[in-house]
């Protein structure tokens, strides 16, 4: 990522953040924020979008049907980092955050596989990499984790109910539902 990029990644989750010195919203105010998420999230799904245009994807809510039909289910692979997984993740997921963990987990290039990150970005370049090296069904989770999470899907730490995932740093937790 440019560091443009990143600038401008930071400045539209930096519209959610609250001042060190204003309190946090009680529940029923949370409603302040929700126009602003919102605006956050169209921008970075239009940002992963254009960074990665080759990457196909899919909605949660298409996989979450996906995974409740009779369609055999597609390899599910969480690339965050180690704690971010351990934290939480989608069930049945395997932690596979790299090129090679990939290549060593012996994944064959036909299999249907979904990766997914935090909100896509880390998922969508590492599915454009995966596409340049011959694999066919490879798909990008649109709003990865934090998306499935803020609709109510469920996530696991350890195969037992997780109660809420890494939010990867303090600002990007702001795209997080309360």
């Amino acid at each position: 990522m440019t560091s443009n990029g990143r600038r401008d990644l930071l400045m539209a989750a930096g519209a959610l953040r609250r001042s060190p010195q204003s309190p946090k919203l009680p529940r029923s105010m949370s409603f302040v924020h929700s126009p602003l998420r919102a605006l956050a999230w169209l921008w970075i799904k239009r940002y992963v979008r254009r960074q990665f245009p080759d990457a196909p994807r899919l909605t949660t809510d298409e996989l979450a049907m996906w995974l409740a039909s009779d369609r055999p289910a597609p390899l599910l692979i969480d690339v965050r980092k180690t704690d971010e997984y351990y934290t939480s993740h989608l069930p049945g997921a395997q932690h596979l955050p790299t090129l090679a963990a990939i290549q060593q987990a012996s994944i064959p290039p036909e299999a249907t596989v979904i990766l997914y990150c935090s909100v896509g970005y880390r998922s969508a370049r590492l599915v454009q990499q995966l596409q340049a090296i011959g694999y066919q069904s490879v798909l990008n989770l649109e709003g990865s984790i934090f998306e499935w999470y803020n609709r109510g899907y469920p996530v696991i730490s350890a195969q037992a109910a997780a109660p809420s995932i890494h939010p990867y740093n303090r600002l990007w937790g702001l795209l997080l539902n309360d």
